[in-house]
């Protein structure tokens, strides 16, 4: 009896495959598994074709990173054009005021409410070399060439002669824009200055376009009452 059931036991395991070679059958033939669903399923496998991307997390990961630059970027571009587009409705704004000023001392007060009340500034000053209209700030000789250079048109940024121009102020003065202007028909040398309150409200890299609109503003409506 006992040896039938030794015999019966080794001839089921002589029968059986040796995984050596099962192992071997399978990477001879892959297709046959990729083939077989039912095989697939019962492995708890799935086929993940080479051409399918497929979105881990860290892959997932930078997309989003990307997509936030793209979308931060986007915004900083729609909120400078947005701010660049206020600043020009209040400049022409400001240029209508100016050119309703009746007199030199009106218009040096247009222009000082303009700065206040279109661009949040300090204050907005006409200054000029040699006998001043009223509500003007009278300049020393070549003092406009010490302030902006012998060449130069225009400065912005922090300037160390801006508080001879602007006197005592509301807040302390940080930065300012100055523009170079060329008075009445003898071309008398002078300045358009404008004072923020914050370090950054003026800076070189910015540009001049619209102060210096408003500067040729100042000088075609100062012709009007030339001083003599």
């Amino acid at each position: 009896m006992e040896d039938h059931v030794t015999d019966g036991s080794a001839k089921r395991s002589s029968q059986e495959p040796d995984w050596r070679d099962v192992r071997a059958f399978v990477k001879a033939h892959p297709a046959l598994v990729r083939e077989d669903a039912e095989l697939l399923s019962d492995l708890g496998l799935r086929i993940n074709a080479a051409n399918v991307v497929e979105f881990g997390p860290a892959a997932l990961a930078r997309h989003v990173a990307a997509h936030r630059r793209e979308s931060t970027a986007r915004l900083q571009l729609e909120a400078t054009a947005r701010a660049n587009f206020a600043a020009q409705a209040q400049c022409h704004a400001g240029v209508v005021d100016l050119l309703e000023a009746r007199n030199n001392a009106d218009l040096a007060r247009r222009l000082d409410e303009t700065a206040r009340t279109r661009f949040g500034l300090l204050g907005g000053v006409i200054a000029v070399e040699g006998t001043a209209p009223a509500g003007w700030r009278p300049l020393g000789e070549g003092l406009t060439d010490r302030m902006l250079g012998a060449e130069g048109q225009a400065w912005m940024g922090p300037n160390p002669f801006a508080g001879q121009l602007f006197g005592n102020l509301e807040e302390p003065l940080q930065s300012c824009a100055l523009i170079r202007l060329a008075l009445w028909r003898s071309g008398r040398p002078g300045v358009l200055a404008f004072a923020s309150a914050e370090a950054d409200g003026f800076t070189p890299d910015m540009g001049v376009e619209l102060i210096a609109l408003l500067a040729r503003v100042v000088e075609r409506t100062a012709e009007r009452w030339p001083v003599l």
